[in-house]
């Protein structure tokens, strides 16, 4: 059968296009995606015939288009944090050059933005000032993502100042820093928020005697997830307080280190459902409380409440105390307790819970265990603990196996577990 002129036109087009596809394919790299130039098609007589594209349905070769991004800094158009905040629209990456923005403050009201640090990590001083009476930032836009940004000295008359003030939809924050806040992040309690804190460090609470400063308090939202984080140097408030529905603390250093006078080390005042896995928390003798984790000690919020507390390894540096509170008189139904594999380092007790599982804990002294990021931590080679414990399971679809341990300064590394697998953080 004889192709009309526009057919054949049409093959050789095609032709050409295969062939400069050929040779744009070098070493491993994938083909460049041809243009569509049209096709062959057979009509109702059944004669070949050329269709071209149609321009208004033509589907473009790229992406999603590139988010606008706003450059802030000295020099810049755009010279301050509050000017960035205001102008900021739906979905635009805020880029912030190095350098100290003292009395800076803000607030988002965006949704989809990135703000990040670019390059040194800027450092964002309140210099006496905040963001209304709350905080350095305040944040209550939709989906927000900080990154690389330090947050010092936040101080407002209620005593609660904070580095971010997180008020409304959900939040990441990755390998930031919060240094000499009265809070480092404060929520509010909302439960249909989330809060995803990444490779962070929060330390040196301020010391104003009588006056709680949490290095991170967590409303009662949703959903809290604290992960290769460190966090030290607390004084009378906790290092981590979660009211949250759902609270994952995963691979994370929460030693309150020498200076360190903080109270409890992790504490779920309301209860909920945490997961505790891979983290190494210790107390340091200048304590303000004995006890390190503490569940349930203001009463039950939420309807459903179980503590996971898997391959933890817990130090007391105090001359006594508690690894584990739990006050399970606070639950009415009762709470579900699981304490698997966890390494016990110093004086304290950890009773068994009155519902759920209890095994693989096993004790060791300081001289057993070899220095990891400043502190005694992980077991020696040869210890006889290794392979003394089974693998602990899964509880409500989550392995409770670490798949990950925290690495100095602030980060995780994958875990793939030997055999012989050891009880706590540090395989």
């Amino acid at each position: 059968m004889a192709l009309n002129i526009s057919c054949r036109m049409l093959l050789g087009w095609l032709g050409l296009a295969v062939l400069a596809t050929a040779v744009a394919q070098t070493g491993d790299s994938l083909p460049v995606q041809p243009d569509y130039i049209g096709e062959i098609r057979r009509g109702p007589d059944g004669r070949l015939r050329a269709v071209p594209p149609d321009p208004a349905s033509a589907a473009p070769r790229s992406a999603a288009p590139a988010r606008a991004t706003m450059i802030v800094g000295p020099g810049e158009r755009i010279a301050t944090l509050g000017e960035a905040a205001r102008l900021a629209r739906d979905g635009e990456v805020i880029e912030i050059r190095p350098g100290q923005y003292r009395g800076q403050t803000a607030v988002w009201t965006q949704n989809d933005l990135l703000i990040r640090g670019a390059g040194d990590r800027p450092v964002m001083l309140a210099d006496g000032r905040s963001a209304e009476g709350k905080a350095i930032w305040v944040v209550r836009g939709g989906k927000v993502r900080i990154e690389n940004i330090e947050f010092r000295g936040a101080r407002v008359p209620s005593l609660n100042g904070a580095g971010i003030r997180f008020e409304k939809g959900s939040l990441q924050v990755r390998n930031c820093a919060f240094f000499d806040n009265e809070m480092g992040i404060l929520t509010a309690n909302q439960g249909d928020m989330s809060l995803e804190i990444i490779d962070s460090e929060f330390g040196e609470a301020p010391r104003h005697a009588g006056d709680l400063h949490h290095l991170l308090y967590v409303g009662a939202i949703d959903r809290f997830v604290l992960r290769g984080s460190r966090l030290s140097k607390g004084y009378l408030g906790h290092l981590v307080k979660s009211r949250a529905r759902h609270s994952q603390i995963l691979y994370n250093l929460l030693v309150d280190g020498p200076g360190g006078a903080a109270s409890y080390e992790l504490e779920f005042p309301n209860g909920g459902i945490a997961t505790v896995i891979g983290n190494a928390i210790g107390q340091s003798p200048d304590t303000d409380n004995p006890v390190l984790v503490s569940y349930g000690a203001e009463g039950q919020r939420w309807p459903d409440n179980a503590l996971f507390l898997a391959h933890n390894t817990l130090v007391n540096e105090h001359f006594a105390g508690s690894f584990l509170s739990v006050h399970s008189e606070k639950f009415p139904a009762g709470a579900e307790v699981w304490l698997i594999n966890n390494l016990l380092v110093g004086n304290g007790t950890f009773p068994p819970p009155a519902l759920g599982r209890f095994e693989g804990n096993q004790r060791v002294t300081r001289a057993g265990l070899l220095d990891y990021a400043g502190y005694p931590l992980r077991l020696a080679n040869g210890s006889p603990l290794r392979g003394k414990v089974r693998p602990p399971g899964s509880a409500r679809g989550t392995d409770l196996l670490p798949d990950a341990e925290f690495v100095p300064p602030v980060g995780t590394r994958p875990l793939f577990p030997a055999s012989a697998l050891a009880p706590g953080a540090f395989q």
